[in-house]
């Protein structure tokens, strides 16, 4: 095997953990939201969370936000439609950066966290899922295209930006 080989394989691996360890990590919050698991407050709980934090509609963005980190993860887990998949984290952290936005950088009340996720998952849209994901059988994800990545982000930060306008 030649060097480039080599190299591919790496990148293809690093990838994959990189995938699984954002996705799950996101499933798992999402689940939080959405079902009450791993501690978390589920719809009552997270609803009125967002409430406090001065969205409308607040059981429905609880919802939206549940399902966008559920989804995503579970999308980047499986590779499945990865750039979308990114991109639901993405905006989702968007949203958590600037309901934060006051607690400095540093956590627990700071952003780094939020932060690092919404990064990490730039890096997966912009990257593509590598070669163990399940786009590889998509025809127009087979071979990752930089313009998917890039399209999904400014989807991302569009629609982040106008929930982020109705929260006011």
């Amino acid at each position: 095997m030649g060097d480039t080989a080599a190299v591919s394989r790496g990148t293809d691996i690093g990838l994959l953990l990189l995938r699984l360890g954002l996705g799950l990590t996101m499933a798992a919050h999402g689940s939080q939201k959405l079902f009450g698991w791993f501690g978390g407050g589920g719809l009552d709980g997270t609803g009125q969370f967002f409430g406090m934090s001065g969205y409308p509609a607040s059981r429905a963005m609880a919802v939206i936000a549940g399902l966008s980190e559920t989804l995503g993860g579970l999308g980047l887990v499986f590779g499945v439609l990865t750039p979308l998949a990114a991109a639901a984290i993405v905006g989702t952290m968007i949203n958590a950066v600037a309901v934060k936005w006051d607690g400095g950088f540093f956590a627990p009340q700071g952003i780094e966290y939020e932060l690092f996720l919404a990064v990490a998952g730039a890096a997966v849209a912009l990257t593509g899922a590598g070669a163990y994901a399940a786009d590889r059988f998509l025809p127009v994800l087979r071979s990752h295209r930089l313009v998917h990545g890039v399209a999904a982000l400014v989807l991302a930060v569009l629609t982040a930006l106008t929930v982020l306008l109705i929260r006011g």
